[in-house]
C-alpha cells in the first residue's frame, strides 16, 4: 500500500501498444505507467502473441517490466494471438473471471473481473471493460454489467471499481445505469480534464472508472498527459487515488 490503506488504480486503452506516430512500442506503455506509478492497473486492447519476440506477448511483457502479477482476459483471437482486456497489481490476485459481454453481430467484448488482495484480508472487486463502439450494442452491454452474473452478484460483496473504455461520449444507457448502480458515480467530476480520446487532441471522454463510495474515499484523480503518453496510445490514462474505508 501506498500508505496505510490508500492505492492508485489507472485505466489505459493502450491500442495494441501502437502510438499516434504508428510504431509498435510496448516499452513506451511500460515508461508511461511508470511515471503513474499504480497499485492496481486495467489495461484494454492488449495484445499477445507467442514465440516472436521478448515483446509481442504484451501482457507478459508489461507484467515483467513492471514487475506486477497479472490476469489477461481473453476476448478473441488476433493475428496469431489472444486480444482482450488485462488487470496488473503489486498485490495479490485472488480470483477472476471472463465474462462475455458480446453482441451478435459485433466484436467479441469482454468484461474481466479479478478480486485484488488488500490489507486485512480485505479484497477489492475490480471490473476492467471495454464496451462495443454500437450505440444498440452499448445498451445491451450494460445491462449484461448490471446483471446478477457481474456487478449485481450477492456472493462478491465488498468494495468495486468499475473502470476502462466505455465508449460512450454522450450520457447515454451505459452512463445512466452505472451511475445509478455505483453511489460514487463516475470520477469526470473530480477531473479538471476529463477527455481522453484521441490522446493528442481529446475531444471525446471515452474512458471512466465509476467506484462504490460507501467503501471507497476518492482522493485525488487526474487525467495523464506526459509527452510520452500523448505519444504511447491514442487514447490518454486516468489515474484515481483512493482510500480504503
Amino acid at each position: 500500500m501506498r500508505q496505510g490503506d490508500k492505492f492508485r488504480i489507472v485505466t489505459y486503452n493502450v491500442h495494441k501498444c501502437v502510438g499516434v506516430d504508428r510504431r509498435l512500442n510496448p516499452a513506451r506503455i511500460v515508461s508511461v505507467l511508470k511515471e503513474i506509478n499504480a497499485d492496481i492497473v486495467a489495461l484494454q486492447e492488449v495484445l499477445c502473441v507467442q514465440g516472436r519476440d521478448s515483446q509481442s506477448d504484451q501482457a507478459h511483457f508489461i507484467a515483467r517490466e513492471l514487475g506486477f502479477n497479472y490476469c489477461m482476459g481473453h476476448n478473441r483471437k488476433l493475428k496469431e494471438g489472444i486480444y482482450g482486456n488485462l488487470v496488473l497489481s503489486r498485490f495479490p490476485l485472488l480470483e477472476s473471471e471472463n465474462h462475455d459481454i458480446s453482441v451478435a453481430g459485433r466484436e467479441e467484448r469482454g468484461c474481466l473481473r479479478v478480486d485484488v488482495g488488500m490489507v486485512k484480508e480485505s479484497r477489492l472487486h475490480v471490473y476492467n471493460v471495454h464496451l462495443g463502439t454500437s450505440f444498440i450494442e452499448r445498451r445491451h452491454q450494460a445491462r449484461k454489467l448490471i446483471g446478477e452474473s457481474i456487478l449485481s452478484d450477492a456472493r462478491r460483496p465488498g468494495p468495486r471499481v468499475m473502470l476502462g473504455d466505455f465508449n460512450e461520449w454522450t450520457r447515454g444507457l451505459a452512463t445512466r445505469l452505472l451511475n445509478e448502480h455505483f453511489q460514487g458515480g463516475d470520477i469526470r467530476l473530480h477531473l479538471k480534464r476529463s477527455r481522453t480520446y484521441p490522446g493528442m487532441l481529446p475531444i471525446m471522454h471515452l474512458d471512466h472508472i465509476y467506484f462504490s463510495d460507501e467503501a471507497l474515499e476518492l482522493e485525488y484523480a487526474e487525467l495523464y498527459r506526459s509527452r510520452a503518453a500523448l505519444l504511447a496510445s491514442d487514447h490518454l490514462p486516468i489515474f484515481a487515488d483512493f482510500r480504503l474505508r
